[in-house]
C-alpha cells in the first residue's frame, strides 16, 4: 500500500491508510476516507452497471448526517475506545457510551425496520460493519462485554436482516475477521491465540420482514 501512496504522490512521507479508492485511467488516489468513498460508490459507478438503488435519498442526508455521527462517535468509534483505554476511568467511559448508544439504537428499531424506514441507507451499512464484527471480536478482544449483540433481540434480528439483504454475506469472513484483530494487536492479546467460538448464526430467520411489513421508506423516527 505504501507503493501505491508513492505512485500517487512521489514525495509523500504522510501515513498510510485503507481503504484506497484508486483510479486506474488517471493513475492515482481518489480517496483514502471510508466516508467519502461509500458515498461515491452509491452513485459514482451506476452507469457501468452498479446497484442502482439509492442508500441516500437527497431527503434523508440531514438525518443520515446526523446518525452516521452518533453511530460513529459512540459505536464504530467507540469500541475502539474501548478496547485501547489504558486506564480504568477511560474504559469506563467508553465501554458505558457504546452500551447506552446500542441500547438507543434498539429501541430506535423496535418501531423501524430499518434505521430510517423499510429499506437499509447508508446509516445502515455504517453500523453494519460493527454489528456484525461484535459478538465475534469486540466483546471479547475490546472488552465490551456487558451485552452480546445476540442479546438485544430488535439489533440481532436488524443484523441478520442487514446481512441477508443481496450479495452481503459474500462479504463477511468472521473467521478472518478474528485472525485479524486477535493477531495484529499484540499489546492487547500478546500470545495472539485466537478463539474458537462464538457459534453465530446470522442465516436464521429474522422476522423483521413480515414485522415491519407497509412502513414508508423514508420514516425519519427521532433519536
Amino acid at each position: 500500500m505504501r507503493e501505491i501512496y508513492i505512485l500517487a504522490k512521489p514525495d509523500y512521507t504522510g501515513r498510510v491508510t485503507v481503504p484506497v479508492l484508486w483510479d486506474k485511467k488517471t493513475g492515482t488516489i481518489v480517496s483514502n476516507e471510508s466516508a467519502e468513498i461509500i458515498r461515491m460508490f452509491n452513485s459514482a459507478f451506476d452507469g457501468v452497471g452498479a446497484n442502482s438503488h439509492d442508500y441516500l435519498p437527497v431527503s434523508l442526508i440531514a438525518e443520515t448526517d446526523k446518525l452516521n455521527e452518533f453511530v460513529y462517535d459512540n459505536i464504530n468509534n467507540g469500541v475502539y475506545r474501548a478496547g485501547f483505554a489504558t486506564s480504568q476511568e477511560a474504559y469506563t467511559v467508553a465501554v458505558n457510551e457504546v452500551f447506552a448508544a446500542l441500547d438507543t439504537l434498539e429501541s430506535r428499531l423496535s418501531q423501524s425496520r430499518f434505521l430510517l424506514g423499510s429499506s437499509p441507507t447508508e446509516a445502515d451499512w455504517r453500523l453494519f460493519t460493527t454489528l456484525v464484527r461484535f459478538d465475534a471480536v469486540y466483546v471479547g478482544h475490546f472488552k465490551c462485554n456487558l451485552k452480546r449483540i445476540v442479546d438485544y433481540p430488535n439489533l440481532w434480528g436488524y443484523l441478520r436482516d442487514l446481512y441477508q439483504q443481496p450479495g452481503v454475506a459474500g462479504t463477511v469472513n468472521i473467521d478472518y475477521i478474528k485472525a485479524h484483530y486477535y493477531q495484529s494487536h499484540e499489546t492487547i492479546n500478546p500470545p495472539r491465540v485466537v478463539p474458537a467460538g462464538p457459534l453465530l448464526d446470522f442465516t436464521s430467520q429474522h422476522g423483521r420482514d413480515v414485522m415491519f411489513d407497509g412502513v414508508a421508506q423514508g420514516q425519519a423516527l427521532a433519536s
